[in-house]
């Protein structure tokens, strides 16, 4: 069956999971959530028993969404490396915890419990070493690879805060990243590899240095052994500093709302935002949701095909299943290298129960045929997520009938980097599956939609601004450095909740589907870009005047980016210079922030639709993006409306000729 041709219905329960799953069925759910939300503070401080805490908290929770103020277990102490490591030593030692799937799929690692401890500790001791102290912030810029898991787990261990920086990113967008959170070591690697493609990590973090005076040290993982420029004094090799340490190294007590990681994710305005996350009520949510979500059991094999350097790898590949004593998939390759059978050849060597996914990367292999899918066993398989984006119910459908043969749950996840952990999704066992929602609010979670005027919609059928309505124990505490950007993103828009920054609609069953963003970010393959940023890197080249920037439907990505340029007056004359214009802008942007961020189509114009305040009106762009050419609204208050009509026809000669 094509993609294209899947009908979208309701999945009822699969009867296999109504009496094996962690929650069995809806009204063992829906008794648990109404305990969740009549006494918020005695249900998570039950859920917080499956931590191991040092001492005890005074306080559960103090929550005031109109201060923008959220803490949770106020005075407890814990270790969060503690909790994902040392706590399985005694049962679970010679178990593994990480298997590392590199990206030739004929180097595969099994890293026990007992082996990552040991790792962990080495690697703390060496940050010890080089002046790491409890507080410092540490940017690790480095590949999927065993040491990233390492090295995080080692701030957390010694109470250093962690800033992982996702390793396609540029060198000026990791200078960026270290100079915000005022970095104090970097680990990077002399390269990475990526698809049978090396990609040179240690000349990006040179050339990022040059203007971080910040940083002190820079350990180096040697990955492929490419010759790399050491600068004397301040680098070093990560595996020589660790061989010279102790493989045992104390867990720090710290407090449960001490800073375990700040990681960046775009905002509407050019500036990335450091969200910060907290130790003791990020670690309780990560758990809680992957066992809860996945419907993990003791002894499966877990597969988040994430990459670590985005919030799905920090919860779901290594806090969330750690903190369960799981064993976690780590992989360094591309779903289609080297060639579309990729995961299903993980799956079946691997023996996987769990996998968790992004629909771009399942729209790209339903794209490239049913074959690849059905070469490989993945009888093993029971439950299937998806992440970063809606799911359209094509691929949903292909997902849950030629991939999981049409047996398994398929549970599509509705969260982001601010909230920690999954927030509104379907249960295996518990809920019908259709495809294209993510159905039902987890326990705790309060989704509330609010209308243009911040109304709330009590009405069951309801469409608007989705909000929640109570704090949790996984959500940021705050923008690191600029608490009044946390307030004014996230309590400012609709004031007494927490505002997604999504559109939702939620249908007569209760059950809510996300819309897309209502502000300037775009999700692009699961990934948040502010289009303040990709327009800052365009207008930075010599030929463009000014940009904006839109999203479009694109088949594989689900978002694509468009861009319309204007060259300044010097250049006007390569105007007709598409091909030109086009690299110029790619590769600019790449330079800036990487190549998730380059445009997929471009309109060179003479102008753009403004108000008369200056104002670039978004709507317009984003109608002529989509082919709409009819209905552009009250164009009266532009600054100039004929600038309307020379846009549509410059995308209909381009685009539809």
């Amino acid at each position: 069956m094509s993609v294209h041709e899947h009908p979208a219905k309701v999945y009822p329960v699969h009867p296999q999971l109504k009496d094996s799953a962690v929650v069995k069925g809806l009204s063992e759910y829906q008794a648990m959530y109404e305990k969740s939300l009549a006494d918020s503070d005695a249900f998570w401080a039950d859920i917080a028993q499956r931590i191991d805490w040092f001492s005890p908290w005074h306080q559960v929770s103090q929550c005031d969404f109109s201060k923008a103020q959220v803490a949770w277990f106020l005075g407890a102490k814990l270790n969060v490396a503690h909790n994902c490591i040392d706590r399985h030593l005694k049962d679970k030692a010679d178990q593994t915890a990480i298997i590392w799937e590199a990206d030739d799929p004929a180097d595969t690692r099994h890293i026990s419990y007992r082996e990552l401890h040991e790792e962990v500790c080495r690697a703390a001791n060496a940050l010890k070493a080089h002046g790491v102290q409890h507080g410092d912030r540490v940017c690790i810029y480095l590949p999927m690879i065993p040491e990233l898991a390492y090295v995080m787990l080692a701030c957390a261990r010694i109470g250093a805060v962690h800033s992982i920086v996702f390793a396609g990113f540029s060198a000026d967008a990791l200078k960026d990243r270290i100079l915000d959170c005022e970095a104090k070591v970097v680990v990077t690697a002399d390269e990475g590899l990526r698809g049978g493609k090396a990609i040179g990590l240690k000349a990006i973090t040179d050339q990022a240095l040059e203007q971080t005076p910040c940083v002190s040290r820079l350990l180096v993982v040697r990955r492929t052994g490419a010759e790399v420029n050491m600068v004397a004094g301040r680098d070093c090799w990560y595996h020589e500093e660790v061989a010279k340490q102790r493989p045992t190294c104390p867990a720090a007590w710290v407090d449960a709302e001490d800073p375990l990681f700040i990681l960046y994710t775009s905002g509407s305005t050019g500036k990335p935002k450091g969200v910060l996350h907290t130790s003791g009520g990020y670690i309780t949510y990560a758990s809680f949701t992957h066992q809860y979500v996945f419907d993990y059991r003791p002894g499966d094999i877990y597969f988040c095909a994430a990459d670590i350097g985005w919030i799905t790898g920090h919860s779901y590949i290594i806090y969330g299943p750690l903190a369960n004593g799981a064993t976690t998939i780590m992989f360094e390759s591309t779903p289609l290298y080297p060639d579309a059978g990729r995961y299903w050849d993980v799956v079946e060597r691997h023996k996987v129960n769990i996998f968790y996914t992004a629909p771009t990367a399942i729209r790209a292999l339903a794209a490239e045929g049913d074959a690849f899918v059905k070469k490989y066993d993945r009888s093993s398989l029971r439950v299937m997520g998806t992440v970063g984006e809606p799911i359209n119910p094509e691929a949903w459908g292909w997902y849950h009938d030629v991939v999981g043969d049409g047996r398994c749950a398929v549970v599509d996840t509705w969260w982001q980097t601010e909230t920690g952990g999954i927030m509104i999704t379907p249960q295996p066992g518990v809920n019908d599956m259709k495809p294209g929602s993510a159905t039902l609010p987890f326990y705790g979670i309060e989704p509330v939609i609010v209308d243009e005027a911040c109304n709330r919609q009590e009405d069951v059928e309801a469409t608007g601004l989705l909000c929640m309505g109570r704090a949790w124990p996984g959500m940021a505490r705050t923008v690191y450095g600029d608490h009044q950007r946390y307030v004014e993103t996230y309590f400012s828009r609709v004031p007494g909740y927490y505002f997604t920054g999504d559109g939702c609609r939620r249908d007569k069953d209760g059950c809510y589907w996300i819309t897309g963003r209502v502000d300037d970010v775009l999700n692009v393959s699961g990934h948040r870009l502010g289009t303040a940023e990709i327009e800052a890197s365009i207008n930075a080249c010599d030929w463009i005047a000014e940009s904006a920037v839109v999203g479009c439907h694109h088949d594989i990505k689900g978002t694509g980016i468009f861009a319309f340029v204007v060259l300044n007056r010097d250049n006007a004359d390569h105007k007709d210079d598409f091909d030109a214009v086009f690299k110029t802008v790619r590769e600019q942007v790449t330079a800036d922030i990487g190549k998730i961020a380059r445009p997929d189509h471009i309109l060179i114009s003479t102008g753009l639709p403004k108000t008369r305040s200056g104002k670039i009106m978004r709507r317009i762009l984003r109608n002529i993006a989509k082919n709409e050419y009819e209905d552009m609204g009250n164009i009266s208050t532009l600054a100039d409306p004929s600038v309307v009509a020379l846009l549509i026809e410059g995308h209909r000669k381009q685009f539809n000729s």
